[in-house]
């Protein structure tokens, strides 16, 4: 369920600024193609606007290469992982096809996109100091990658409308939690307007 939010839940106004900012595309995975469907085209956009005001875009890519790096997820999951080299791993081809480079690509084991990745050395690397999260699942990788982002000093703007996860209550949820203390919240409207009006 994706929607867009973005002025109900809203404590705070800013655009993204296309010179320090990335876009963080995460987990658009076959795994997840029921949920990612209906937000598939407000994802397109999103990365056309970036693509547009000349954002970088990172894709993240969510699997599992041996049982050593399920950590709690398979306890929490059942054992239900996206395994590595398997269908479901990856990346819906609609999305894939936006890819410009395995630079882009950022493999991850568990809901953070900073956990034991490269992104951070990524994103340092080119100056970037804002990222925006679109993607699934709102309320477990997005949240936990735009939440860590924080942390970590980023200024975090986040998809109200290309963002999706298994049911309304817990997408507007994040929505209101991270609206009221972590990040600016976005629809494409407002990117479009925001990095292509000038």
């Amino acid at each position: 369920m994706a929607s867009s939010s973005s002025r109900t839940y809203e404590t705070r106004k800013r655009e993204p600024n296309p010179k320090i900012a990335a876009l963080l595309v995460i987990d658009m995975q076959n795994h997840f193609s029921s949920i990612a469907k209906p937000i598939l085209n407000n994802a397109l956009t999103t990365i056309d606007i970036c693509r547009r005001a000349s954002i970088p875009v990172f894709f993240t890519r969510h699997n599992h290469k041996s049982p050593t790096d399920h950590g709690m997820l398979g306890e929490w999951w059942n054992g239900d992982l996206i395994l590595d080299g398997t269908t479901d791993s990856e990346i819906i081809p609609e999305i894939n096809r936006q890819v410009t480079g395995p630079d882009e690509i950022v493999e991850k084991s568990t809901y953070s996109a900073f956990n034991n990745t490269h992104l951070q050395e990524k994103l340092d690397k080119i100056g970037v100091k804002e990222v925006i999260v679109i993607g699934v699942m709102t309320n477990l990788c997005c949240e936990t990658t735009a939440r860590e982002a924080f942390v970590k000093g980023f200024r975090v703007f986040f998809s109200t409308d290309a963002t999706a996860t298994v049911n309304e209550e817990l997408h507007e949820a994040t929505l209101m939690n991270l609206a009221y203390g972590f990040a600016y919240l976005v629809d494409c409207d407002r990117l479009r307007r925001g990095l292509l009006s000038s």
